[in-house]
């Protein structure tokens, strides 16, 4: 094994989730870099005082034959870095199913790798995400109210990953024959008497998989202290599933505690204004679709990408290059530009687009091909303009921008919203190295009255609550 001093690592099942990660450490301390690969000995000497180190990956999309071929190397790798815990980040809402981005499947995986003693799963954020799980049933927080993930009005007609069952035990058992218990709320507001459930359920009633509650950071404490007096009595590492609520609270408070880390730290703060800004949109959420809205009201440029000719092959050029000359455009008239393909899951261009993909019958599906060119689209555009500071919006074209611009690592250095933070890039190609980038996810946003995420990021993001 690496001889490290690392706390945790962790890989997250998309690059927007794992950069949610990577702010709860930065926002509370704790030294923490993500890769977009498995980092070498030399990546890792590129940083001093290394706490915690992750990886950036797309499982949340992969079939379970795609993550058994992809995911034990990754795995490997992880558990050669020595770090007692080893979190394997999902979504608030368990976006998951035996087909698409299962969970159990990563679990299996994980436990030929590591044997655990046993799987956590901790599901509760509380803040910043509104997420909260009560004997082992997951709600989810959207616009003031509150809703068991079923009856989620996004996440019960999800797409590709439907949530048709609350209970987190029901849900992962569909992904996984190994027997899973839990440790409810009823237990969790006492230390002792949450340690003596977790033997009890481990020992007595032979579970590999445990799902714990949360309610409050009262609970995520107290998780947080069972999961780090766990890992450091295990003679390997802790294998953790869960939300960023173990990085944004349970673990990072419990290090606290005992002096592992402090949360006083200062690199993670805000940075001075941009003179304009980059945005590169592939999210056709309602909430980005307002933040497109605002961006217009306040300045920025927008600029419409003709989906519809970027998905024929005799025509994709021509469209590639108009809308980077109009972005560019823009940025020489100082403007901050936003570049997106959809507006909102209204936009009529979706309908069309798929129509006219499936006319010309190329093999690849729809979200990576869009994803694909805006990725070339937005190399071009970073290479061309004087541009410092750039934002990404959707997950899946978060993913192709990283992979086109030759992006090795990225540090947070300004929270913007919760989950969505300002981060550095690092990378081998000199024109990307340093870049200040954010990857939004499509339901991410600020936290003020308006839909200003864009504006935060050319701002340079938000003053710290702390």
């Amino acid at each position: 094994m690496t001889d490290t001093d690392l706390l945790l690592t962790f890989y997250g099942d998309d690059f927007t989730g794992s950069t949610d990660a990577l702010e709860g450490l930065a926002d509370n301390g704790v030294r923490a870099v993500l890769f977009t690969r498995p980092p070498t000995t030399e990546d890792l000497e590129r940083f001093d005082d290394l706490d915690a180190v992750g990886v950036a990956g797309v499982s949340r999309t992969m079939t379970p034959e795609e993550m058994e071929s992809e995911l034990p190397s990754v795995f490997d790798a992880l558990g050669e870095l020595n770090a007692p815990i080893v979190h394997y980040k999902v979504c608030s809402t368990f976006d998951s199913s035996p087909e698409v981005g299962s969970i159990g499947t990563a679990i299996d995986v994980a436990q030929d790798a590591y044997d655990s003693p046993f799987v956590p799963v901790s599901q509760g954020t509380e803040v910043p995400h509104g997420r909260y799980v009560a004997f082992s049933n997951l709600f989810a927080e959207r616009g003031g109210e509150m809703y068991r993930i079923d009856r989620h009005p996004t996440m019960r007609d999800h797409p590709v990953t439907p949530m048709h069952e609350s209970d987190l035990r029901r849900h992962l058992g569909e992904q996984t024959s190994r027997p899973i218990g839990r440790v409810d709320q009823r237990f969790l507001d006492d230390y002792e008497a949450a340690e003596a459930e977790l033997t009890e359920t481990i020992r007595e009633n032979e579970d590999e998989i445990v799902v714990l509650d949360a309610l409050d950071t009262d609970h995520l404490e107290t998780i947080g202290r069972l999961l780090w007096d766990r890992a450091t009595d295990a003679s390997g590492p802790l294998f953790a599933v869960g939300s960023s609520g173990l990085e944004h609270h349970a673990l990072v408070s419990h290090w606290d505690e005992t002096g592992e880390i402090d949360r006083d730290a200062t690199y993670f703060e805000k940075r001075e204004p941009a003179d304009n800004i980059a945005v590169m949109s592939g999210s056709a959420s309602e909430e980005t679709a307002a933040q497109i809205d605002w961006a217009n009201e306040h300045g920025f440029r927008l600029v419409s990408i003709d989906t519809e000719r970027l998905v024929d092959p005799y025509q994709k050029s021509d469209a590639r290059a108009a809308a980077v000359e109009e972005a560019l455009a823009a940025l020489d008239d100082g403007e901050s530009v936003v570049l997106y393909s959809a507006r909102g899951p209204d936009d009529p261009a979706i309908d069309a687009t798929r129509a006219a993909f499936e006319e010309h019958g190329t093999a690849e599906n729809l979200e990576s091909y869009l994803g694909h060119q805006q990725g070339v689209m937005f190399r071009e555009l970073l290479e061309r303009s004087d541009v410092t500071r750039a934002c990404v919006a959707g997950g899946d074209t978060s993913s192709h921008v990283i992979s086109e611009l030759n992006l090795d690592a990225l540090e947070a250095i300004a929270p913007a919203a919760p989950g969505g933070p300002l981060c550095r890039a690092h990378s081998a190609t000199t024109a990307f190295d340093g870049l200040e980038l954010a990857l939004k996810g499509g339901q991410v946003h600020t936290e003020n009255d308006e839909f200003d995420y864009f504006g935060v990021v050319e701002q340079g993001g938000l003053e710290n609550a702390d």
